[in-house]
C-alpha cells in the first residue's frame, strides 16, 4: 500500500481559536463596513486574509531570535543576514527594510520618476501603488493564458515576450527604468514564472539595455514549481534553481514575511555598488541605518534562518501540497478556481461563482463577505477594489480576473482546517443564486483603497 502524504514537521506549540455565531458575524462585518481588513482577529475563526507575516517560525528560528544582536550599527545579525542573502540569492549588496513595500519605496525612490513606464507581469497592489504614486505607469505584460482560469498551463505567471518587446521598442528608452518580474505572480493567482521565461526576459533587457528587478516575495515557491514542471530543472536542488533565477536580475525587493517565514522583515538585493549607495540615502531617511533598516537584530537572525529553511524541498512540498489539497476539495464541490492551484493561495473565480452579480457591485468582495458570514473564514478580494481607480480618469478599473484569494499561512493550519474552509465555501456555492446584491462605496482613499475602504450593502 502506498504511504499517504504527511507534513514535514511536528507541532510543538498551539494557539486557541474560537468559533462565533452567524448572528455575531453578521453584526461584526456590518460594523466593519463590510471590509474584511477591519475585522478584529478575535472575530475570525480561520484567517486566510494573507500569508504575509502569518507563518509559524521553527524551533531554529526561535533559537536565532534569542541571540539577536541589537546594536544600532554593525550588528552581527546584519552580517548573518548579509551572508544568507549572498549565499542563497547571490547579491553582493543589500539593504534591510521592515517589509517588502518599504523595499519598493526605497528602490523606486532611486529608479522611478514621473512619466516612466514599468512593464512586468501583473504588478501587485503595493508595487503598482508605488509606481503610480510617482506618476508613472505600470504596464501588464502577462501571457494571455493567465486570464483563462479554466486553462491548465504550468507557468501562468510568464511574461509575454512580444508584449514586453512592444513596450520596450515603442517608448523612449529613458522612460523605462526597469522590467519587473514577480515570482510567483500573485495577482494572476499565485502562478509561477518559468526559468526559461526569466532568461528570455533577461535577453530582451540586455537588448534594450534595461535593468531587471525581481519581486521575490514567493521566490522559493516559484523555484519549487520550476523543479516540478520544467524538465530541464528536475534534477536541480531548490537552492540551485534559486541562484539561476536571481542570476537573471540586477536587483530584487523582498517581503520576507512570505518565503523567509518571518513575522516582519524585508530587504533590497543589488549587484551594483552605485545603486546601493544611492538607495542607502533613502534607506536611512525612510527605514533606519543601513545595517538595521527598520529591523531588530533578532528579526534579522530569524530571517537568515528562514531563507535557508524556506528553500528546502521538504518544506516546500508540504506547503504547496496543502494549497493543492484545498484546491482539490473546492473543485470537488464544483467551485471555480484559477487552475492550476498556485503556491500560496487558492484564487476563487468570483465571476464564475456569482455570474449574475454586476461588476459594479464588487463581485469578489461580496463573495468574501458571504464566506465570512457563513463560517468565520476571512479571505481577501483580488479584484476591482484592489485594481483601484484609473489615476487620470478616476473611473473604476475592472480587471479581467476577479478573485477571492484564500491565502494559507505557512505551518499554521492542518488539512482539517482546509476541509472546514472547503465545506464552508461549498455551502455558499449551494446558495449562490440567492446572492443578488453586492456593495457600493461609502469611503475610499485616493490610492490603495482596498485596505481601508468602507462599503454599504445594496
Amino acid at each position: 500500500m502506498e504511504l499517504p502524504f504527511a507534513e514535514s514537521y511536528k507541532i510543538k506549540m498551539v494557539e486557541p481559536i474560537h468559533r462565533s455565531t452567524r448572528e455575531q458575524r453578521e453584526q461584526w462585518i456590518k460594523e466593519a463596513h463590510y471590509n474584511l481588513f477591519n475585522l478584529k482577529s478575535s472575530q475570525v475563526f480561520i484567517d486566510l486574509l494573507t500569508d504575509s507575516g502569518t507563518g509559524a517560525m521553527s524551533d531554529k528560528q526561535w533559537s536565532e531570535m534569542m541571540i539577536g544582536d541589537e546594536s544600532y550599527a554593525g550588528a552581527s545579525s546584519y552580517f548573518k543576514m548579509k551572508g544568507a542573502i549572498k549565499k542563497i540569492l547571490g547579491f553582493e549588496y543589500f539593504l534591510p527594510t521592515h517589509q517588502g513595500r518599504a523595499a519598493e519605496n526605497v528602490l523606486f525612490s532611486v529608479l522611478v520618476k514621473e512619466g516612466d513606464i514599468v512593464p512586468g507581469n501583473s504588478h501587485f497592489d503595493t508595487t503598482k501603488g508605488h509606481i503610480e504614486y510617482r506618476k508613472a505607469k505600470a504596464v501588464d505584460c502577462t501571457i494571455d493564458e493567465a486570464f483563462d482560469t479554466t486553462l491548465l498551463h504550468p507557468f501562468k505567471g510568464n511574461l509575454d515576450l512580444n508584449k514586453l518587446e512592444k513596450v520596450l521598442s515603442s517608448n523612449p528608452t529613458d522612460k523605462i527604468p526597469f522590467i519587473i518580474i514577480t515570482v510567483t505572480c500573485n495577482s494572476s493567482g499565485g502562478q509561477p514564472v518559468s526559468l526559461e521565461n526569466m532568461k528570455e526576459v533577461r535577453k530582451l533587457a540586455d537588448k534594450y539595455n534595461k535593468m531587471v528587478v525581481i519581486d521575490a516575495a514567493r521566490f522559493a515557491e516559484n523555484a519549487y514549481f520550476i523543479k516540478k514542471r520544467e524538465k530541464a530543472c528536475e534534477n536541480m536542488s531548490i537552492k540551485q534553481i534559486v541562484l539561476e533565477m536571481f542570476a537573471t536580475a540586477d536587483a530584487t525587493t523582498m517581503s520576507s514575511k512570505k518565503d523567509a517565514i518571518v513575522n516582519m522583515g524585508g530587504f533590497i538585493g543589488m549587484r551594483d555598488e552605485d545603486l546601493f549607495r544611492k538607495a542607502s540615502v533613502f534607506n536611512i531617511m525612510f527605514e533606519g541605518f543601513i545595517t538595521y533598516g527598520g529591523m531588530s537584530g533578532r528579526d534579522m537572525n530569524a530571517l537568515a534562518q528562514g531563507l535557508d529553511e524556506g528553500t528546502e524541498f521538504d518544506f516546500l512540498e508540504t506547503r504547496v501540497e496543502q494549497v493543492a489539497y484545498l484546491g482539490k476539495r473546492l473543485r470537488d464541490f464544483g467551485i471555480p478556481i484559477q487552475e492550476p492551484a498556485g503556491g500560496h493561495a487558492i484564487f476563487v473565480d468570483a465571476k464564475r461563482f456569482l455570474p449574475n452579480l454586476p461588476k459594479e457591485e464588487f463581485i469578489a468582495q461580496t463573495l468574501g463577505v458571504e464566506l465570512y458570514i457563513e463560517a468565520g473564514v476571512r479571505g481577501v478580494e483580488i479584484g476591482t477594489l484592489l485594481a483601484d481607480r484609473d489615476p487620470n480618469t478616476r473611473l473604476n478599473r475592472y480587471p479581467e480576473l476577479e478573485f477571492l484569494r484564500l491565502a494559507i499561512p505557512r505551518r499554521v493550519y492542518t488539512n482539517n482546517h482546509m476541509e472546514y474552509v472547503a465545506i464552508a465555501l461549498g455551502n455558499v456555492f449551494e446558495r449562490r443564486n440567492e446572492i443578488k446584491k453586492g456593495f457600493k462605496i461609502l469611503y475610499e482613499a485616493p490610492i490603495m483603497r482596498h485596505f481601508t475602504v468602507e462599503l454599504e450593502k445594496l
